[in-house]
């Protein structure tokens, strides 16, 4: 099957907010609860290769859930490691196998374009996190925002356990931004 999207801009617009995150940022709290800046590193480094590999279907039959929170140290080397799997994460999405049967991420089994999708999700939603928590700009490419809100579309009002909080509301004009965060428990107006 052909790719059905490219994870490039998404990929690229997350890599920006990391690059610029300083150590004395590492404490900050962020728009998910109980994680700091560091947690939500943390759990970028993992979900860049987990998704990769779902790509690559490296991990079918021996993915486990993610760890999140203080138990979960941050590498060393993060802020190359990020990037560098942020780059693998796109080549790996643009092999048309990649987009084909079965796959697995985090414990999880999807077809392999809902697992892409769900990828989309952690990198606009966390790269919109960091930014905020560390006082960056965040923008998002209208053809992902609108993947997302398709995918968010159905997400019950009391949200979905494990990933997203309760939808919060939204004005009317609210941006594609704003409504994805809104169907993923975040507040737009979120101040650390």
């Amino acid at each position: 099957m052909n790719p059905e999207f490219d994870f490039e801009p998404a990929a690229t617009a997350l890599e920006a907010v990391v690059v610029r995150i300083t150590d004395e940022q590492l404490a900050n709290e962020t728009p998910c609860a109980d994680t700091t800046v560091r947690d939500l590193l943390a759990h970028v480094v993992d979900l860049t290769e987990a998704f990769r590999q779902a790509a690559t279907k490296e991990a079918v039959g021996g993915s486990v859930a993610p760890t999140v929170g203080e138990e979960r140290a941050l590498a060393g080397d993060w802020r190359s490691r990020i990037p560098a799997q942020l780059k693998a994460l796109v080549s790996a999405w643009r092999e048309p196998g990649a987009w084909d049967g079965v796959t697995e991420a985090g414990g999880v089994s999807e077809q392999a374009p809902v697992m892409a999708m769900i990828a989309l999700d952690e990198l606009v939603v966390h790269g919109w996190d960091l930014a905020e928590a560390t006082g960056q700009p965040f923008s998002a490419t209208a053809t992902d925002l609108a993947i997302l809100l398709d995918m968010l579309r159905e997400t019950p009002p009391e949200g979905t356990p494990g990933l997203f909080g309760p939808v919060l509301p939204v004005p009317a004009e609210a941006s594609a931004l704003d409504r994805v965060l809104a169907l993923t428990g975040r507040s737009p107006a979120w101040a650390g």
